[in-house]
């Protein structure tokens, strides 16, 4: 049996994982464990961990230690929503460990992935998989969380813990000094207008082009399969709605409209006060950086904090 690494912190697991003669036999070993035989083992070049492509018909997904908590997250989600969405999700064929990393082997679904076919749709056809996004999100929240609900940290025990380190994040990541002075007005009004204690749902937390796959059938794209669970918790349920309202919709109202009628809302509930809540959750998402929101120029756009949910989620035009 071949052994894993000891590795302890993210720089070093980044560089043996970009390396495949450090983890090509052992990736070989787990699937012939496995009763698995693939030849040829690909890696994809996205996500937090290692993940292979067996043969073109499986993946597997190896976790380090310091990653053991996505493994329990991606595995209990799996085992969650396998059959109960529109959209496929992957199949859990096997699951252990060795030498204290954690892995997964699951089908492997079909389609290209967001991040390369988002740019090259036609505006419809955005407003069109925005809404399928918006339902699919829809559908993961009405199934019961089941065990996620013991997935740590528990809601209010995320909020104040980002809340905590809120400001030190933003003001590293080069936040403007006068949106940063603003950020510690904003935050003292965290508990009156995120909801703490209202019942769970399910939150992926990364609506994100990455985190998906689309196709195009008849000149229509449609999405095609949902991957990578390793960051799912429970909470407020308008936290997943941030991804799409970030990368995707570009401030465009038919796009804001399209994500918001998928979800079930009419466009009219997006007042005053719901977009006060998701862009207080938008400071305070576990991957915040307000510089990779994808709408051009948003810097220029705005004098105040606050100003940016009318660049985000504009009322002109989307009622």
């Amino acid at each position: 049996m071949i052994k894993l690494p000891v590795i302890t912190d993210k720089e070093a697991f980044a560089s043996w994982r970009a390396k495949p003669e450090n983890w090509l036999a052992c990736a070989h070993d787990i699937a012939r464990a496995e009763n698995i035989l693939a030849h040829i083992l690909v890696p994809y070049r996205t996500g937090t961990n290692l993940v292979v492509d067996l043969d073109g018909e499986l993946v597997l997904k190896l976790f380090p230690p310091l990653y053991r908590s996505q493994f329990v997250s991606e595995r209990a989600t799996l085992r969650l929503l396998g059959g109960k969405l529109s959209v496929p999700i992957p199949q859990l064929i096997a699951e252990g460990e060795r030498d204290g990393w954690s892995y997964l082997i699951m089908t492997r679904l079909y389609g290209i992935l967001g991040s390369e076919a988002w740019p090259t749709l036609a505006e419809p056809q955005k407003e069109r998989v925005l809404g399928e996004i918006g339902r699919t999100i829809a559908e993961v929240q009405s199934v019961t969380p089941g065990e996620l609900s013991a997935i740590e940290p528990a809601w209010p025990d995320f909020i104040a813990r980002q809340v905590a380190g809120c400001i030190e994040r933003h003001r590293r990541q080069g936040l403007a000094p006068n949106l940063l002075s603003d950020l510690e007005e904003f935050l003292q009004n965290v508990p009156s207008i995120v909801p703490l204690y209202a019942p769970p749902v399910v939150l992926t937390g990364e609506w994100i082009p990455e985190n998906f796959l689309l196709t195009e059938e008849h000149g229509q794209w449609r999405l095609a399969a949902l991957i990578d669970f390793g960051d799912v918790m429970t909470g407020w349920r308008e936290y997943d709605l941030l991804g799409p309202s970030a990368f995707m919709c570009a401030g465009l109202p038919n796009r804001v409209r399209s994500l918001l009628q998928g979800y079930g809302l009419e466009p009219k509930a997006l007042g005053a006060d719901m977009r006060r809540r998701l862009l207080t959750l938008m400071v305070l998402h576990r991957a915040s950086d307000l510089r990779h929101i994808y709408i051009e120029g948003w810097e220029a756009r705005i004098s105040k904090l606050t100003d940016l949910e009318n660049v985000i989620w504009p009322i002109e035009g989307i009622r």
